[in-house]
């Protein structure tokens, strides 16, 4: 690898688990779920030196959405607010997003 920049870019720890993930929000439409996903990937992603594959796609997804990170977190507040995103996924406590 070559120091180009000056910096060395990290593999982020999930990368290899969250690439399905993005592969299909980059497929789909912007479902409740799928606005939750996009906001929790980007906020893992967000300063992280590295992944820009992933930062990269992230952003492709926002713009085919037409939508701003700040609309999309306006958007995934008030899904949070009302609960029960992540119900189906087993567990039956609420995640604590505060």
């Amino acid at each position: 690898m070559t120091e180009a920049s000056g910096s060395k870019d990290q593999q982020h720890p999930l990368h290899n688990r969250d690439r399905p993930t993005i592969n299909i929000l980059l497929a789909q439409e912007p479902t409740d779920y799928n606005l939750a996903e996009l906001a929790r990937l980007i906020i893992r992603y967000q300063g992280f030196p590295g992944a820009r594959d992933i930062q990269q796609d992230l952003d492709k997804v926002l713009q085919r959405w037409g939508l701003s990170e700040t609309e999309l977190f306006e958007k995934t507040r008030q899904i949070h607010n009302q609960g029960g995103i992540y119900k189906s996924r087993g567990k039956k406590e609420e995640q604590d997003w505060n």
